[in-house]
Order: C-alpha cells, then sequence, then structure tokens
C-alpha cells in the first residue's frame, strides 16, 4: 500500500529510509513547539493553547503536503512571521491577537485563491534556473547561520553586530551548548564520512544525551529566566484542553472590534508577501537539493505544494497559532535521504503525538538540533558550483540573492534582492529580452512593497 500511494521504487527509496528522514526533519523543527508559545505569549495567547495550536496546525500542512503533493517537505509555524504578529500586529499597532489571527486567516484564503489560478505557480517557474540556484545556495547559507545561533556559537555584538562565543564566560549555560553543539557537529561529519544511515538523527540525538548527563552531573545550570531550560521532561506542564482558548478564536466580536479596515490591507499583505516568498525560497532550496527541479527548473506538482501551505495557513490560524508555512528545516530530513510523502507523514504524526508528548520534544535544547543545521547548510551550499560563474548577468543576481538571505536574516529578502537586481541589470546590460513579463510585476511590486509596506 505505501508503495501505491507514495512510489518509493519511482523516487529512489524505501520505508526505512523514509522513516528516519521524516524524523529528521521533525527533530530538526521540534524547536518550534517551544518557540512559537514564547513568542506569540508575548500578545496575551495563552503559551499551552498555542503549543496545542502550533502542533496540530503542524500536523495538517505536513500531511496535506503529503497526500496532495508527495513531497518530503514539513510545515509549521514561521519564525519571523510569529514576530511580526505578537511585536508589530498586536503590541506595536495595538490590535488584539484575535484581529491578527483573522488577518492570517483570510491571509490564507488569498493564497488558495493564487494556488488554484496558478498564480503562485507561474511564479515559481518565472524565476530564472541561475537565481533558483541562487536561492538554493542562500537557504544553506541561512540555515547554517540559525544553527550557528540557535548554538550559541555567534553572538552579538555591540561594534561587529556579530561575533564567536567566549566558551569561558557563562560556561555553565551558554559555553557548554556551545561546546556540544561542536561536538555534535562532529559526530554527524564523521558518521557521514563513514557514511552511517541516520547520521543527522544520530546527532541530534547524541548531543542531546550529553546535554542530559551535563545538566546531572552539574556542568550544565538550568537557568529559565535567560532561556536555559532544564534538557529533561517536565509532565506536569502538560494541558490538552488548554487549545480551547483559541480555537476559533478568530471570527470572535475581539477579532472585529475598533478595526481599521486599511489597517487590516496592509498587515494581509504584509503576510502574504513574507510567506509567499518564503515558500517559494524554501520549496525551491529543499526541492533542488533532492535533484526534484526538472532541467528547466521546474517543480512538478508545484500547485500542489503550494496549495497544502495555504490551506495549513488558514487551518492554522482558526486553530490558533500565526502563519503555517513550509519549513526549511526539511532539507535535513531530504539530507537524511527523503524522498516522499511518507516521510512528511512521519513528521505530520509526530508533531501529532507531540500533543501528547510535548514535554519531551519541549526539552529537546537548541544546541542538540543546531549541528544538523550547520551540517545541511553546508550540503546545501553546493549548488554554488551549478551557477554560471562566466555570465555576470545571471551570476550576480543569483550572488546578491544568496548574501541577502542570511546577512537579511530573511529567505523573502533575499528573493527581492536577487530579482530586482536580475532585472535592473539586464535591462541596463542590453538583455531586456531575456527578462520575463512577470519578472518585470515581480521587480516592481517589490519596490513598491518597500515604499508603502
Amino acid at each position: 500500500m505505501l508503495e501505491k500511494l507514495f512510489k518509493l521504487k519511482e523516487n529512489n527509496t524505501n520505508v526505512k529510509t523514509e522513516v528516519v528522514g521524516g524524523i529528521t526533519t521533525f527533530m530538526t523543527m521540534a524547536y518550534i513547539l517551544a518557540v512559537n508559545p514564547q513568542i506569540l505569549s508575548a500578545s496575551g495567547m495563552d503559551s499551552q493553547a498555542v503549543l496545542m495550536a502550533t502542533a496540530i496546525a503542524s500536523f495538517i500542512g505536513t500531511i496535506a503536503m503529503a497526500f496532495m503533493a508527495n513531497y518530503p517537505f514539513a510545515l509549521a509555524p514561521g519564525l519571523g512571521l510569529n514576530a511580526y504578529f505578537a511585536y508589530t500586529v498586536v503590541l506595536q499597532m495595538g490590535y488584539s491577537w484575535q484581529f491578527a489571527l483573522f488577518a492570517v486567516f483570510l491571509e490564507g484564503l488569498v493564497f488558495i485563491v493564487l494556488s488554484l489560478t496558478n498564480v503562485r505557480e507561474a511564479i515559481f517557474n518565472a524565476l530564472p534556473l541561475q537565481l533558483k540556484k541562487g536561492i538554493s545556495v542562500g537557504i544553506g547559507l541561512f540555515v547554517a547561520f540559525i544553527g550557528l545561533q540557535n548554538a550559541n556559537l555567534v553572538v552579538a555584538d555591540s561594534a561587529t553586530k556579530v561575533t564567536s562565543v567566549n566558551f569561558t564566560e557563562n560556561f555553565n549555560t551558554v559555553g557548554i551548548g556551545a561546546l556540544l553543539a561542536v561536538i555534535g557537529t562532529l559526530i554527524i561529519v564523521i558518521l557521514s564520512v563513514k557514511k552511517v544511515n541516520g547520521a543527522i538523527l544520530i546527532g541530534i540525538i547524541a548531543t542531546w544525551l550529553l546535554g542530559i548527563v551535563c545538566q546531572l552531573t552539574g556542568i550544565y545550570t538550568v537557568d529559565p529566566a535567560n532561556g536555559f531550560y532544564s534538557l529533561l521532561p517536565a509532565w506536569s506542564e502538560f494541558n490538552i484542553g488548554a487549545i480551547g482558548q483559541t480555537f476559533g478564536q478568530c471570527f470572535s466580536p475581539a477579532a472585529f472590534a475598533n478595526v481599521n479596515w486599511l489597517d487590516l490591507f496592509v498587515i494581509m499583505c504584509s503576510f502574504l508577501m513574507v510567506d509567499m516568498f518564503d515558500t517559494l525560497g524554501t520549496v525551491i532550496g529543499v526541492a533542488n537539493k533532492a535533484k526534484m527541479l526538472d532541467k528547466d527548473g521546474k517543480l512538478p506538482k508545484v500547485k500542489e505544494v503550494l496549495l497544502a501551505d495555504a490551506i495549513a495557513t488558514s487551518a492554522g490560524a482558526v486553530l490558533g497559532t500565526s502563519t503555517t508555512t513550509t519549513f526549511v528545516e526539511s532539507s535535513a530530513g531530504v539530507s537524511a535521504g527523503a524522498r516522499t510523502g511518507l516521510a512528511s507523514v512521519v513528521t505530520g504524526v509526530l508533531f501529532l503525538l507531540s500533543v501528547f508528548l510535548s514535554p519531551v520534544f519541549c526539552a529537546i535544547p537548541g544546541f542538540a538540533t543546531a549541528p544538523a543545521l550547520i551540517y545541511v547548510g553546508f550540503l546545501m551550499i553546493s549548488a554554488v558550483v551549478e551557477i554560471d560563474m562566466e555570465d555576470f548577468s545571471e551570476a550576480i543576481p543569483a550572488y546578491l540573492c544568496l548574501i541577502g538571505m542570511p546577512l537579511f536574516y530573511s529567505i523573502s529578502e533575499g528573493i527581492v534582492f536577487g530579482v530586482v537586481s536580475y532585472v535592473i541589470i539586464n535591462v541596463f546590460c542590453g538583455k531586456a529580452k531575456k527578462v520575463t513579463p512577470l519578472m518585470y510585476i515581480l521587480a516592481v511590486l517589490f519596490i513598491l512593497k518597500y515604499i508603502f509596506l
């Protein structure tokens, strides 16, 4: 039955590989179960309710991806969009979190319409192949940078913006976590060189277990006030009924109290633009890594991929969470061998189980999943050798795109940088004929976005 549903042989994979890939993707994404409630609770939402909504929305979106598109792409509430939800829409603009959920719900509906009318598919196909390669490399750098941050190997610095960690300062919190992340990265690399199956997953679990040993022996110190939590599951905090506090609240009277409809339109468009190009960038990057793009850089069933993403966004809003989108951490599962929707089913089921086992998954620290992201970043930048460096009109926009993602800390901003520079460079270099009409439209829209949004 699994062969019939997911065409394993056709995709040169098997059940074991898909299961390992699905678990690996989940393990690298599990942090969202802890991070999303932390961020959205700043808007006044109940953190337990957000956790439940996060898990169920991720399950719905990932399962939809599995059966609609048969790809190993997993979905969950996106970082950045949740911060915009909590800190800008609610705290800065003064709207209720119920209103913000309604804006996300509307965005999902618009996404569904755009997906059904081929608009998003046309945008995906309109991006030049060399730019898509740049997107893949940029996502690799972005993923690695996230990993370095999660491990506290890269920390903020007032003079240089970022710098390397001081292992001896706060060794029992920051230092030991960073050191364990280095050890975990080496474990993954060594196992990968030795061609051990499941190297990424083994590295995550091994790093977590080493962290538990450090906590039990007093080397790692629990300090919740500064973001260093216990690495042991805390079962006493579980409350499955909490989701009732957010479910359906996007349609409650609080969502429509004192609403400025122009604000609603602008907020919805902001969610829409970031979500659309984050998703497109992620899908391009992960699909390129998995060799799923055809010779023209197109992805079969891209409409189904985008539709699943859109459905997940509206479903997540009803449940009580910010925009649900395709996660770049799916690349970890792909790197572990995942090639079909069976891996997504595994990831989705684990998200559903996390409703009941949330204390276990929330105990997985950022420094344990960081090695996987750092290693996956290396795997994804391999596409840089496929960029035609002889044609500057193609290579430079790809370059600007790939450096923009980690430096702007945004996949969508990197794509904007790449698209606008591609159009301008080719027009002024006498190569306007190769720029498609849709690329011109995108460039204009991106410029208008910075002016008005």
